[in-house]
Protein backbone atom coordinates (compact mmCIF):
# COMPACT_ATOMS: atom_id res chain seq x y z
CA UNK A 1 0.00 0.00 0.00
CA UNK A 2 1.62 3.06 -1.01
CA UNK A 3 2.49 5.76 1.46
CA UNK A 4 0.14 9.15 1.59
CA UNK A 5 1.53 11.94 0.17
CA UNK A 6 1.85 15.82 2.08
CA UNK A 7 2.42 18.83 0.33
CA UNK A 8 5.07 20.85 2.89
CA UNK A 9 6.05 22.72 -0.23
CA UNK A 10 2.42 24.35 -0.67
CA UNK A 11 3.00 28.31 0.11
CA UNK A 12 -0.60 28.85 2.61
CA UNK A 13 -1.56 32.33 2.72
CA UNK A 14 -0.56 32.60 6.76
CA UNK A 15 -2.41 36.28 6.52
CA UNK A 16 -5.78 35.40 6.05
CA UNK A 17 -6.04 34.10 9.51
CA UNK A 18 -4.56 36.39 12.34
CA UNK A 19 -1.71 34.20 12.43
CA UNK A 20 1.08 35.67 15.19
CA UNK A 21 4.10 34.67 13.28
CA UNK A 22 2.54 36.86 10.53
CA UNK A 23 1.26 39.68 11.90
CA UNK A 24 2.20 43.12 12.90
CA UNK A 25 2.51 42.86 16.53
CA UNK A 26 5.23 40.39 15.74
CA UNK A 27 6.73 41.87 12.62
CA UNK A 28 5.89 45.45 13.05
CA UNK A 29 4.09 47.80 10.85
CA UNK A 30 6.34 47.49 8.15
CA UNK A 31 7.57 44.33 8.56
CA UNK A 32 5.09 42.87 5.75
CA UNK A 33 7.91 41.93 3.29
CA UNK A 34 10.05 40.20 5.86
CA UNK A 35 10.69 36.19 5.95
CA UNK A 36 8.78 35.87 9.35
CA UNK A 37 10.79 32.76 10.80
CA UNK A 38 10.63 33.94 14.54
CA UNK A 39 7.64 32.05 16.19
CA UNK A 40 7.81 28.76 16.97
CA UNK A 41 5.14 27.11 14.50
CA UNK A 42 4.89 25.50 10.98
CA UNK A 43 3.72 27.12 7.85
CA UNK A 44 2.47 23.07 7.38
CA UNK A 45 -1.52 22.31 7.04
CA UNK A 46 -1.83 20.01 9.93
CA UNK A 47 -1.93 16.41 9.01
CA UNK A 48 -5.10 15.45 7.11
CA UNK A 49 -6.57 13.24 9.38
CA UNK A 50 -6.77 16.08 12.52
CA UNK A 51 -8.52 18.41 9.65
CA UNK A 52 -10.80 15.22 8.83
CA UNK A 53 -11.56 14.87 12.66
CA UNK A 54 -12.09 19.13 12.86
CA UNK A 55 -14.46 19.10 10.16
CA UNK A 56 -16.99 15.88 11.19
CA UNK A 57 -16.67 17.79 14.75
CA UNK A 58 -17.96 20.98 13.23
CA UNK A 59 -20.38 19.14 10.61
CA UNK A 60 -21.96 17.98 14.56
CA UNK A 61 -23.25 21.61 15.20
CA UNK A 62 -23.67 22.13 18.58
CA UNK A 63 -20.45 22.79 20.77
CA UNK A 64 -21.65 22.51 24.52
CA UNK A 65 -20.22 21.97 27.83
CA UNK A 66 -18.31 18.54 26.83
CA UNK A 67 -16.55 15.80 28.96
CA UNK A 68 -12.49 14.25 27.98
CA UNK A 69 -13.45 11.86 25.13
CA UNK A 70 -13.16 8.58 26.72
CA UNK A 71 -10.49 7.77 24.07
CA UNK A 72 -7.94 10.84 24.56
CA UNK A 73 -5.92 9.34 27.13
CA UNK A 74 -5.53 5.96 25.61
CA UNK A 75 -4.64 8.13 22.30
CA UNK A 76 -1.92 9.91 24.70
CA UNK A 77 -0.70 6.72 26.22
CA UNK A 78 -0.46 4.85 23.62
CA UNK A 79 1.32 6.93 21.20
CA UNK A 80 3.65 7.54 24.12
CA UNK A 81 4.73 3.88 24.79
CA UNK A 82 4.62 3.37 21.01
CA UNK A 83 6.57 5.81 20.12
CA UNK A 84 9.34 6.70 23.00
CA UNK A 85 8.96 3.13 25.52
CA UNK A 86 7.08 5.55 28.04
CA UNK A 87 4.34 3.54 29.45
CA UNK A 88 2.38 6.24 31.58
CA UNK A 89 -0.23 5.47 34.17
CA UNK A 90 -3.34 7.50 32.50
CA UNK A 91 -4.00 8.62 36.58
CA UNK A 92 -1.23 10.39 37.18
CA UNK A 93 -1.93 12.58 33.84
CA UNK A 94 -4.12 16.42 34.35
CA UNK A 95 -5.26 18.25 31.50
CA UNK A 96 -4.11 21.54 31.20
CA UNK A 97 -5.02 24.71 28.90
CA UNK A 98 -1.08 24.70 27.76
CA UNK A 99 2.70 23.81 28.90
CA UNK A 100 3.32 27.45 29.93
CA UNK A 101 0.39 27.00 32.94
CA UNK A 102 1.67 23.87 33.72
CA UNK A 103 5.23 25.46 34.24
CA UNK A 104 3.77 28.52 35.91
CA UNK A 105 1.46 26.39 38.12
CA UNK A 106 4.06 24.10 39.91
CA UNK A 107 6.08 27.18 40.11
CA UNK A 108 3.35 29.03 42.18
CA UNK A 109 2.92 25.54 44.43
CA UNK A 110 5.70 24.21 44.72
CA UNK A 111 8.17 27.20 45.50
CA UNK A 112 7.98 30.24 47.21
CA UNK A 113 8.87 33.83 47.04
CA UNK A 114 12.47 34.30 46.56
CA UNK A 115 13.18 30.59 46.00
CA UNK A 116 15.15 29.86 43.19
CA UNK A 117 14.02 27.91 39.78
CA UNK A 118 17.43 27.02 38.00
CA UNK A 119 17.42 27.57 34.39
CA UNK A 120 19.95 26.25 31.65
CA UNK A 121 20.32 29.64 29.21
CA UNK A 122 20.48 30.43 26.51
CA UNK A 123 16.61 28.96 27.34
CA UNK A 124 13.27 29.75 26.15
CA UNK A 125 12.74 33.22 26.85
CA UNK A 126 9.05 32.29 28.87
CA UNK A 127 11.16 30.80 31.88
CA UNK A 128 12.11 33.92 32.66
CA UNK A 129 8.65 35.72 32.66
CA UNK A 130 6.97 32.77 34.44
CA UNK A 131 9.80 33.19 37.14
CA UNK A 132 9.94 36.94 37.37
CA UNK A 133 5.87 36.87 37.49
CA UNK A 134 5.69 34.80 40.14
CA UNK A 135 8.69 36.28 42.16
CA UNK A 136 11.00 33.75 42.40
CA UNK A 137 14.51 34.37 41.73
CA UNK A 138 16.37 33.21 38.06
CA UNK A 139 19.57 30.46 39.33
CA UNK A 140 21.28 30.69 35.98
CA UNK A 141 23.53 27.41 34.87
CA UNK A 142 24.10 28.29 31.31
CA UNK A 143 25.34 25.30 29.20
CA UNK A 144 28.53 25.58 27.98
CA UNK A 145 29.26 25.59 23.94
CA UNK A 146 32.24 23.65 23.26
CA UNK A 147 33.44 22.46 19.71
CA UNK A 148 30.12 23.76 18.06
CA UNK A 149 28.04 21.38 20.24
CA UNK A 150 26.21 22.34 23.52
CA UNK A 151 26.80 20.74 26.74
CA UNK A 152 25.01 20.82 30.64
CA UNK A 153 27.39 22.36 33.00
CA UNK A 154 27.10 19.37 36.22
CA UNK A 155 29.45 20.58 38.19
CA UNK A 156 28.15 24.31 38.64
CA UNK A 157 24.38 22.61 38.29
CA UNK A 158 25.86 20.42 41.42
CA UNK A 159 26.94 23.84 43.62
CA UNK A 160 23.72 25.84 42.59
CA UNK A 161 21.31 22.02 43.41
CA UNK A 162 23.13 22.12 46.97
CA UNK A 163 22.02 25.73 48.11
CA UNK A 164 18.49 25.15 50.22
CA UNK A 165 16.49 28.48 48.33
CA UNK A 166 16.94 26.99 44.72
CA UNK A 167 14.20 24.25 44.73
CA UNK A 168 13.10 23.84 41.22
CA UNK A 169 14.91 23.39 38.17
CA UNK A 170 13.16 24.03 34.40
CA UNK A 171 14.44 21.64 32.14
CA UNK A 172 14.18 22.30 28.54
CA UNK A 173 14.32 18.33 26.74
CA UNK A 174 14.28 18.87 23.54
CA UNK A 175 16.05 22.34 24.54
CA UNK A 176 14.60 25.53 22.36
CA UNK A 177 16.50 27.22 21.01
CA UNK A 178 20.00 25.25 20.76
CA UNK A 179 17.97 22.09 19.40
CA UNK A 180 20.26 19.44 21.79
CA UNK A 181 18.45 15.87 21.85
CA UNK A 182 19.30 15.64 26.20
CA UNK A 183 20.55 11.96 26.31
CA UNK A 184 19.57 9.51 28.56
CA UNK A 185 23.04 9.24 30.53
CA UNK A 186 23.22 13.35 30.39
CA UNK A 187 19.20 13.31 32.25
CA UNK A 188 20.44 10.36 34.28
CA UNK A 189 23.43 12.85 35.45
CA UNK A 190 21.14 15.77 36.38
CA UNK A 191 18.39 13.77 37.99
CA UNK A 192 20.86 12.41 40.48
CA UNK A 193 21.83 15.47 40.91
CA UNK A 194 18.79 16.79 41.81
CA UNK A 195 17.36 14.40 43.51
CA UNK A 196 20.25 14.19 45.68
CA UNK A 197 19.46 17.99 47.03
CA UNK A 198 15.63 17.82 46.67
CA UNK A 199 15.31 19.89 43.81
CA UNK A 200 11.96 19.24 42.05
CA UNK A 201 12.72 18.98 37.99
CA UNK A 202 9.92 20.71 35.84
CA UNK A 203 10.55 19.05 32.26
CA UNK A 204 8.84 21.05 29.39
CA UNK A 205 9.20 18.05 26.60
CA UNK A 206 6.71 20.11 24.13
CA UNK A 207 9.06 19.20 21.38
CA UNK A 208 10.27 15.74 22.22
CA UNK A 209 8.29 14.33 18.80
CA UNK A 210 10.47 16.36 16.62
CA UNK A 211 14.08 14.77 16.40
CA UNK A 212 16.50 13.83 13.55
CA UNK A 213 18.30 9.95 12.59
CA UNK A 214 20.87 9.33 15.45
CA UNK A 215 18.61 11.20 18.17
CA UNK A 216 16.18 9.63 20.27
CA UNK A 217 13.95 12.02 22.63
CA UNK A 218 14.20 10.28 26.38
CA UNK A 219 11.07 11.90 28.53
CA UNK A 220 12.13 12.28 32.01
CA UNK A 221 9.58 10.41 34.03
CA UNK A 222 11.07 7.23 31.89
CA UNK A 223 14.50 7.66 33.76
CA UNK A 224 12.53 5.52 35.89
CA UNK A 225 10.20 5.09 39.40
CA UNK A 226 12.44 8.10 41.38
CA UNK A 227 13.08 10.58 38.33
CA UNK A 228 9.22 10.20 37.96
CA UNK A 229 8.56 10.76 41.39
CA UNK A 230 11.10 14.01 41.83
CA UNK A 231 9.18 15.34 38.60
CA UNK A 232 6.47 17.30 36.85
CA UNK A 233 6.27 16.68 32.62
CA UNK A 234 4.83 19.51 30.31
CA UNK A 235 3.62 17.60 27.21
CA UNK A 236 1.15 18.41 24.00
CA UNK A 237 0.79 17.48 20.46
CA UNK A 238 1.03 21.11 20.05
CA UNK A 239 4.70 21.22 18.02
CA UNK A 240 4.55 18.06 16.41
CA UNK A 241 0.94 18.40 14.30
CA UNK A 242 1.05 22.33 14.27
CA UNK A 243 -2.14 22.61 16.43
CA UNK A 244 -1.23 25.17 18.84
CA UNK A 245 -4.02 27.12 18.14
CA UNK A 246 -6.50 24.43 18.68
CA UNK A 247 -4.80 22.20 21.42
CA UNK A 248 -4.17 21.96 25.19
CA UNK A 249 -1.65 20.19 26.86
CA UNK A 250 -1.13 17.48 29.70
CA UNK A 251 0.82 17.41 32.93
CA UNK A 252 2.05 14.41 33.95
CA UNK A 253 3.08 13.91 37.79
CA UNK A 254 3.64 10.91 39.28
CA UNK A 255 4.30 11.86 43.17
CA UNK A 256 0.28 11.31 44.34
CA UNK A 257 0.77 14.35 46.78
CA UNK A 258 1.77 16.92 44.28
CA UNK A 259 -0.71 15.63 41.60
CA UNK A 260 -3.82 16.34 44.28
CA UNK A 261 -2.31 19.55 44.77
CA UNK A 262 -2.16 20.61 41.25
CA UNK A 263 -5.31 19.33 40.12
CA UNK A 264 -6.70 21.41 43.12
CA UNK A 265 -5.10 24.68 42.20
CA UNK A 266 -6.10 23.88 38.45
CA UNK A 267 -9.87 23.87 40.05
CA UNK A 268 -9.21 26.59 42.09
CA UNK A 269 -8.27 28.78 39.00
CA UNK A 270 -11.31 27.23 37.14
CA UNK A 271 -8.18 25.92 33.91
CA UNK A 272 -9.69 22.50 34.21
CA UNK A 273 -12.52 22.82 31.77
CA UNK A 274 -12.78 20.94 28.29
CA UNK A 275 -12.83 22.85 24.60
CA UNK A 276 -14.11 20.03 21.89
CA UNK A 277 -11.90 21.11 19.35
CA UNK A 278 -8.73 20.63 21.31
CA UNK A 279 -9.90 17.23 22.46
CA UNK A 280 -10.78 16.07 18.95
CA UNK A 281 -7.55 17.78 17.47
CA UNK A 282 -5.35 15.92 20.04
CA UNK A 283 -6.62 12.89 19.75
CA UNK A 284 -7.21 11.95 15.71
CA UNK A 285 -3.14 13.90 16.02
CA UNK A 286 -1.66 10.78 18.62
CA UNK A 287 -4.05 8.01 16.71
CA UNK A 288 -3.39 8.57 12.75
CA UNK A 289 -0.99 11.54 12.72
CA UNK A 290 2.20 9.44 12.59
CA UNK A 291 3.00 9.16 9.24
CA UNK A 292 2.47 13.09 8.70
CA UNK A 293 4.63 13.19 11.51
CA UNK A 294 7.53 11.38 9.93
CA UNK A 295 7.25 12.62 6.32
CA UNK A 296 7.20 16.55 7.78
CA UNK A 297 10.39 16.03 9.78
CA UNK A 298 11.79 14.03 6.74
CA UNK A 299 11.03 17.31 4.66
CA UNK A 300 12.80 19.20 7.79
CA UNK A 301 15.85 17.21 7.41
CA UNK A 302 15.68 18.56 3.45
CA UNK A 303 15.41 22.02 4.82
CA UNK A 304 18.15 21.70 7.26
CA UNK A 305 20.44 19.91 4.59
CA UNK A 306 19.83 23.11 2.28
CA UNK A 307 20.35 25.44 5.07
CA UNK A 308 23.96 23.17 5.95
CA UNK A 309 24.76 23.83 2.24
CA UNK A 310 23.97 27.34 2.09
CA UNK A 311 25.53 28.58 5.27
CA UNK A 312 29.13 26.31 4.48
CA UNK A 313 29.18 28.65 1.79
CA UNK A 314 28.30 32.18 3.66
CA UNK A 315 31.39 33.70 5.75
CA UNK A 316 30.75 35.00 9.89
CA UNK A 317 27.18 32.64 9.79
CA UNK A 318 27.50 29.06 11.92
CA UNK A 319 25.43 26.79 12.50
CA UNK A 320 24.74 25.02 15.84
CA UNK A 321 23.80 21.92 14.65
CA UNK A 322 20.18 20.76 15.89
CA UNK A 323 19.55 17.19 16.95
CA UNK A 324 15.80 18.05 17.18
CA UNK A 325 12.90 20.39 17.00
CA UNK A 326 12.46 22.81 13.36
CA UNK A 327 14.27 25.82 15.42
CA UNK A 328 17.74 26.58 14.44
CA UNK A 329 20.29 28.15 16.59
CA UNK A 330 22.60 30.47 14.17
CA UNK A 331 25.82 32.28 15.35
CA UNK A 332 26.52 34.79 13.87
CA UNK A 333 28.97 36.54 16.77
CA UNK A 334 31.96 36.71 13.93
CA UNK A 335 29.96 39.44 12.46
CA UNK A 336 30.95 42.06 15.42
CA UNK A 337 27.26 43.40 15.80
CA UNK A 338 25.94 44.18 19.13
CA UNK A 339 22.52 42.46 19.88
CA UNK A 340 20.66 45.40 18.46
CA UNK A 341 22.53 45.70 15.26
CA UNK A 342 22.41 42.35 14.84
CA UNK A 343 18.15 42.79 14.88
CA UNK A 344 18.64 45.72 12.33
CA UNK A 345 21.02 43.98 10.29
CA UNK A 346 19.21 40.48 9.44
CA UNK A 347 15.77 42.88 9.43
CA UNK A 348 16.90 45.80 7.18
CA UNK A 349 19.65 44.39 5.18
CA UNK A 350 18.18 40.52 4.54
CA UNK A 351 14.73 40.91 5.26
CA UNK A 352 14.65 38.42 8.19
CA UNK A 353 12.20 38.47 11.25
CA UNK A 354 14.06 36.56 13.18
CA UNK A 355 14.47 35.94 17.22
CA UNK A 356 16.85 37.77 18.83
CA UNK A 357 19.42 35.58 20.57
CA UNK A 358 19.68 37.74 23.32
CA UNK A 359 15.76 37.13 24.12
CA UNK A 360 17.24 33.72 25.45
CA UNK A 361 19.56 35.44 27.98
CA UNK A 362 22.99 37.26 27.49
CA UNK A 363 24.52 34.00 26.48
CA UNK A 364 22.74 34.26 23.69
CA UNK A 365 24.18 37.59 22.17
CA UNK A 366 25.44 37.08 18.81
CA UNK A 367 22.98 34.48 17.93
CA UNK A 368 19.64 34.28 16.24
CA UNK A 369 16.92 31.65 15.96
CA UNK A 370 15.59 30.73 12.49
CA UNK A 371 12.54 28.61 12.16
CA UNK A 372 12.91 26.39 8.96
CA UNK A 373 9.01 24.99 9.44
CA UNK A 374 8.47 26.44 6.27
CA UNK A 375 8.08 25.54 2.64
CA UNK A 376 11.92 25.20 1.11
CA UNK A 377 11.31 27.45 -1.63
CA UNK A 378 10.91 30.13 0.84
CA UNK A 379 13.76 29.28 3.01
CA UNK A 380 16.16 29.27 -0.05
CA UNK A 381 14.89 32.44 -1.09
CA UNK A 382 15.85 33.94 2.15
CA UNK A 383 19.08 32.63 2.23
CA UNK A 384 19.65 34.30 -0.72
CA UNK A 385 18.54 37.65 0.64
CA UNK A 386 21.20 36.64 3.43
CA UNK A 387 23.73 35.86 1.16
CA UNK A 388 23.70 39.21 -0.60
CA UNK A 389 23.27 40.98 2.94
CA UNK A 390 26.46 39.38 3.83
CA UNK A 391 28.07 39.71 0.89
CA UNK A 392 27.24 43.87 0.41
CA UNK A 393 28.11 44.39 3.99
CA UNK A 394 31.92 42.54 3.76
CA UNK A 395 32.42 44.42 0.85
CA UNK A 396 31.30 48.12 2.41
CA UNK A 397 33.28 46.78 5.66
CA UNK A 398 36.44 46.39 3.14
CA UNK A 399 36.06 49.90 2.10
CA UNK A 400 35.41 51.60 4.74
CA UNK A 401 39.07 50.42 6.28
Amino acid sequence: MRAPEFDFDEEIDRRAVPALKWHKMVLGADGEGLFPAGVADMDFRAPPCVIAALQDRLDHGIFGYEAVPEGLMPALTGWMQARHGWLIDPGHVLRAPNVLDSLAIAASLFTGPGDGIIVQPPVFFDFYDIIAENHREQVRNPLILRDGRYQMDFDGLERLAAEPRNRMLYLCNPHNPVGRVWTRGELERLDAICRRHGVLVVSDEIHGDITFGGHDYTPFAALGAGAAANSIICISPAKSFNIASCCSAFTVIADKARRRMFQAEMSRLTVNKNNAFASVAMQAAYRCGAEWLEAMIAYLAGNLALLRTRLAALPSVAMIEPEGTFLVWLDFRALGFAPDDLTTFLRQNAGWAVTRGIAFGPEGAGFARLNIACPRAKLNAALDSLSGALTDHIKTSGESR
